[in-house]
């Protein structure tokens, strides 16, 4: 029901004390020794990237996944329309196949990243959190750490284009169109662009893994998860 990822985060850095502060909120009849608390939040968020974010770091992990695929930005689909109009279809497909190659490679080098900066989160709204919306720890999560993600993930895509080849396929590209004649040029930001679609896809599939344990009880596959998140229900 809450969060994996916010809430592993808290348990890395709060004390059995806080932990059990948060007990004390909980409904008479819920509490629950609180190291059997934080080893919970531990699982779920073991669970949350195992199942999902580790999914994104997989080949076509962004690029068949319809839910964080990264599609061309609006000033590149013109770009591609006219390319496939010429007959270059072929290379429109690569340019796009790359930046989500791209966000792949990145997620899987920054998921440490993403696990080290959430555990500056702490237990403050934890009552709002556990009995907030179906997205409520993923939301918390995402603003209290896209900033700092963004800053991590942004040189990580930039070394990614160079690693898949982006960078060369989408200078071809974009030099292509440029010498067509009565186009206006373009030179879109491909490194802010993917580092943001990124950052969504890795939201995304945290949400949809805070959905699940929210309101589906067979997604409490072990007996400690199926403990601490009826804490909630």
């Amino acid at each position: 029901m809450k969060k994996l990822i916010l809430f592993f985060s808290c348990f890395v850095l709060i004390s059995c004390a806080e932990l059990q502060q948060v007990v004390n909120t909980l409904p008479q009849g819920g509490a629950m020794d609180p190291t059997m608390i934080a080893n919970g939040l531990r699982q779920a968020l073991d669970f949350g990237i195992d199942k999902q974010v580790t999914r994104l770091t997989q080949k076509d992990g962004f690029y068949k996944n319809n839910l964080v695929k990264i599609l061309l930005p609006q000033e590149l689909q013109k770009v591609d329309k006219t390319l496939r109009d010429i007959g270059l279809s072929s290379l429109a497909d690569e340019g796009l196949k790359l930046l989500n190659r791209a966000a792949e490679d990145a997620v899987k080098e920054a998921t440490p990243i993403f696990v080290d900066a959430v555990k500056g989160i702490t237990f403050n709204d934890a009552k709002n959190i556990l009995l907030g919306s179906d997205n409520a720890a993923t939301n918390y999560l995402e603003g209290r750490t896209n900033s700092a993600l963004y800053a991590k993930f942004n040189p990580v895509i930039q070394n990614s284009f160079q690693k898949v080849g982006a960078d060369k396929v989408w200078a071809n590209i974009i030099t292509k169109y440029n010498t067509i004649p009565f186009v206006n040029p373009v030179n879109p930001d491909l490194t802010d662009y993917v580092t943001n679609e990124a950052l969504d896809g890795v939201y995304t599939m945290i949400g949809v893994e805070e959905k699940k344990i929210r309101n589906n009880i067979a997604s409490r596959t072990t007996t400690l998860l199926r403990q601490v998140f009826a804490l909630q229900d």
